[in-house]
């Protein structure tokens, strides 16, 4: 048995996801597959969220169903229009190679240590092994230079194709490949066509908000109005491919050139994932797997991490908090550079700070979020044409929150800039000017209401977390400034870092010594668990162990996280939410601070044990069902995964706590 097996030894109590097919009534659109409007179904047409694969090459990503559909994909950015949307709507376009007639394979895992995804199927007279995957090749700029990369080029890079292997492992199988890309998300239509005089090459047109995609395979396609299908009956030891591609680069026209580029891709990310530290732990396997998904939302050009695959999936079932996570917040930079380094993964996390680095040179505002490429406008806009994920819409694309005023994002850059100084025991002359322009920044807005690291769309607040992260910003600057030698600086903002402490500690702090969401109010925020994580207080203060505690009994349920009660949160929307996977790790790791260890590894065995078959996670968990909800997969989710995760296996060892974002602590 193989470590990333799905029948791994390690708790898997999620593995009830399979049973999601059949839950609650979700009152519906008119979809594209003929759904009546307003209906109740009690099966959903729809797979659960946390049974789709994921597959990158870190230029493009997609989502496979069980079914072998690929359901979600954009090209040629994570960020672009869709191709394949059947992920928000039924009828809006997939791409299925399977045995004809059966949706259902008897298991699916990754290759260990890939994004190589392999799936076993079963019929009443054959077995079939497909394996998936988004090539990666050797560099292929070579005489012109790369029109989009501004990383220093590696030996690799992506090929821009997603290929399919497929092998008759016994019996006798009927094959069949069905390719229907509705391009700009399901707006237009394909135009297919024969490329020679065979049948083995075909072209879809899809216009001018996407490449052009070519289908290259040893089958015959039919053209069949939107759709490309081939079918054949395979024997014991047969086996095809297909390959679709939207580059420039070649696709394998055997299955000898088939077979070695999924082997030179195999090898790629054993090769990337080998370079990493892992501890010698059970709880390797859920590391690695978040490494490597991250490393596969990550935009390779830039450097750029996004904050998930997915738009519009549902935080909650049917409703309206849907959101585009395809963008890099500058919010994540910490927990990204953390968990990187952590890991020992450096060259990823230089990467991602050379994309903040980017965005925050010339002088310019510091933006909450980014589109991939650095874009700043990320208008939203709403998708009236798709159902929605089992009925929940809007489906939105873009994100309003771009141009929101939120207080933690200088505290953030600062404390990426401290951890990217401290590992190189030095501060760049460039980063001092990016340096000095955000914690003044930060200094002139710290006292005035914001909108939250939650985004909410209520009335701005006097929200603690935000003032914490501008007392982050200050105390960050301060060592940095001392580490510059610019001490005039380091004293001027060590006196408002205290300053912001004082009024905190005045304001954000109930009667219980608890802290609180928001200033002048008692409701709980999970937000407030990285006050030990971040080193305001240590973690023996009585005030974090309360707030702790007070997080963990009440602003939970069945023990899983909630960010906040929305009954005590104008947060501008309607509707319930999950609890936030994010937030149940970080109170692992908080509590981990605490001194209460087994506690803390009593709720992060559980956690892990509603991990996806693939060991994979989205935003939220119904503690109810073990429903995966939110978009999918999740960075934010695997980047706390792996802190809770080394939290643990540190205390277990005995070994010393470093802070959540690296040790700041004066040496």
């Amino acid at each position: 048995m193989t470590t990333d097996s799905p029948d791994t030894a390690a708790p898997q109590a999620a593995r009830r996801h399979s049973t999601d097919a059949l839950k609650r009534p979700v009152k519906g659109h008119t979809s594209s597959d003929g759904a009546s409007p307003q209906a109740w179904d009690w099966r959903s047409k729809f797979p659960s969220i946390a049974d789709y694969g994921f597959l990158s090459d870190c230029e493009a990503n997609a989502l496979i169903a069980p079914s072998g559909a690929v359901e979600w994909m954009c090209v040629p950015r994570p960020d672009s229009a869709s191709i394949f949307s059947a992920l928000l709507d039924r009828g809006a376009g997939r791409f299925r190679l399977s045995p004809y007639g059966v949706r259902v394979p008897v298991a699916r895992r990754y290759i260990p240590g890939t994004l190589i995804l392999e799936t076993t199927w079963q019929t009443s007279t054959g077995w079939l092994v497909v394996r998936d995957a988004m090539l990666m090749g050797p560099w292929h700029d070579v005489d012109k230079r790369s029109g989009t990369h501004r990383r220093t080029p590696t030996d690799n890079d992506a090929e821009h194709i997603l290929l399919r292997t497929v092998k008759c492992v016994s019996g006798t199988v009927d094959l069949e490949v069905m390719c229907e890309p509705r391009p700009n998300y399901a707006r237009n239509e394909p135009a297919w066509s024969y490329d020679n005089s065979g049948y083995s090459n075909v072209t879809a047109r899809l216009g001018k908000h996407n490449p052009d995609i070519s289908l290259t395979s040893d089958l015959r396609f039919g053209l069949e109005g939107r759709r490309a299908i081939a079918r054949t009956r395979m024997t014991e030891g047969t086996t095809h491919f297909v390959a679709m591609s939207w580059g420039s680069q070649p696709a394998p026209k055997s299955w000898t050139d088939a077979t070695a580029a999924m082997w030179r891709t195999e090898q790629y990310w054993r090769d990337w994932i080998t370079q990493g530290k892992f501890p010698d732990h059970p709880w390797r396997i859920y590391l690695q797997r978040s490494a490597l998904t991250l490393k596969g939302l990550t935009y390779s050009p830039t450097g750029a991490l996004i904050a998930a695959a997915t738009t519009s999936l549902p935080e909650t079932p049917g409703g309206e908090r849907n959101w585009d996570y395809r963008y890099s917040w500058i919010r994540d930079s910490t927990f990204a550079l953390w968990g990187l380094y952590t890991l020992g993964l450096d060259r990823e996390a230089n990467d991602f700070f050379a994309f903040i680095h980017d965005v925050c040179r010339d002088n310019k505002q510091l933006q909450i979020m980014y589109g991939v490429g650095g874009e700043e406008t990320l208008e939203e806009a709403e998708l009236s044409h798709l159902s929605g994920y089992e009925g929940a819409r809007p489906v939105r694309v873009g994100n309003g929150a771009y141009n929101q005023k939120q207080h933690d994002v200088w505290g953030a850059v600062l404390d990426s800039v401290y951890l990217h100084t401290r590992s190189r025991e030095q501060l760049p002359e460039s980063l001092w000017p990016i340096l000095k322009r955000q914690v003044e920044e930060a200094a002139k807005h710290w006292h005035k209401p914001d909108r939250g690291i939650w985004e909410v769309r209520g009335e701005p607040q006097h929200f603690t977390s935000s003032k914490l992260m501008c007392w982050v910003a200050m105390d960050r600057g301060a060592k940095l400034a001392r580490l510059y030698d610019e001490h005039d600086y380091a004293e001027q903002w060590q006196k408002i870092a205290d300053e912001i402490k004082a009024d905190i500690l005045a304001k954000g702090v109930d009667e219980r010594g608890v802290f609180t969401q928001r200033y002048g109010d008692p409701a709980l925020d999970a937000s407030l668990l990285l006050v030990p994580l971040l080193r305001f207080l240590p973690p023996d203060h009585e005030s974090v162990r309360a707030t702790v505690l007070a997080i963990a009994d009440e602003l939970t349920v069945d023990g899983l996280v909630l960010r906040y009660r929305i009954d005590e949160t104008d947060d501008g929307l309607a509707g319930e939410e999950g609890t936030f996977t994010i937030c149940s790790f970080w109170l692992v790791s908080a509590l981990v601070e605490i001194g209460e260890l087994e506690r803390a590894k009593a709720l992060c065995e559980r956690l892990l044990s509603f991990a996806s078959s693939l060991n994979l996670y989205a935003e939220e968990i119904d503690p109810t069902s073990g429903r995966h909800l939110g978009n999918f997969p999740q960075a934010f989710t695997h980047l706390a995964l792996i802190n809770a995760v080394m939290h643990v296996i540190r205390a277990e060892q005995g070994e010393h706590q470093n802070h959540y974002f690296g040790d700041l602590d004066e040496s």
